[in-house]
């Protein structure tokens, strides 16, 4: 059996327990658009933003995987741009443990996903020629106040070995 075929074998494919989806609806007019990307009042306290930064991923290009100890993220998937989120449950204490999770989300399908700590997760701009923006509003400071702290993160992405594959 193959090293990939072994790695695939380890997690089911399913929803994860504690991860949140939902739309972004952008509200059109004759100026442009607008989009609520959360609301404390739809949210569970534990998801507060305490900050919130933009991103570009170049075309065909990944981000993870990687996981966080104590941070949630809330990532904002509204264009442009395409993209394949996957999300592996690897908390021991989880209902979902070892569950796989797969998302194509972006322009042509805008949706936030909050992802809370512990679980593994990566996504991949899949369109070929458009640069793809994500906004993420996590539940923690980078670094602490002050960015004094350590970054809070597990780079698995570093890992020839690691177990978490998006293909």
């Amino acid at each position: 059996m193959s090293q990939t075929k072994e790695k695939e074998e380890i997690f089911k494919k399913g929803k994860i327990h504690d991860v949140v989806v939902y739309p972004l609806k952008k509200l059109v007019d004759d100026r442009g658009w607008l989009a609520e990307l959360f609301r404390h009042d739809e949210i569970a306290e534990e998801f507060y933003p305490a900050m919130a930064y933009i991103s570009v991923t170049e075309p065909l290009v990944q981000r993870g995987p990687h996981e966080h100890v104590d941070q949630a993220d809330l990532f904002c998937f509204i264009g442009t741009g395409n993209f394949k989120m996957r999300m592996w449950d690897n908390r021991e204490d989880s209902p979902t443990y070892r569950v796989i999770m797969t998302l194509y989300v972006g322009a042509d399908n805008p949706q936030a996903v909050i992802v809370p700590k512990g679980v593994v997760h990566a996504y991949k701009n899949v369109s070929k020629t458009e640069k793809g923006v994500v906004i993420n509003c996590p539940n923690r400071l980078f670094m602490g106040v002050g960015k004094k702290e350590e970054v809070d993160e597990i780079r698995h992405e570093d890992d020839p070995e690691a177990i978490f594959e998006m293909d």
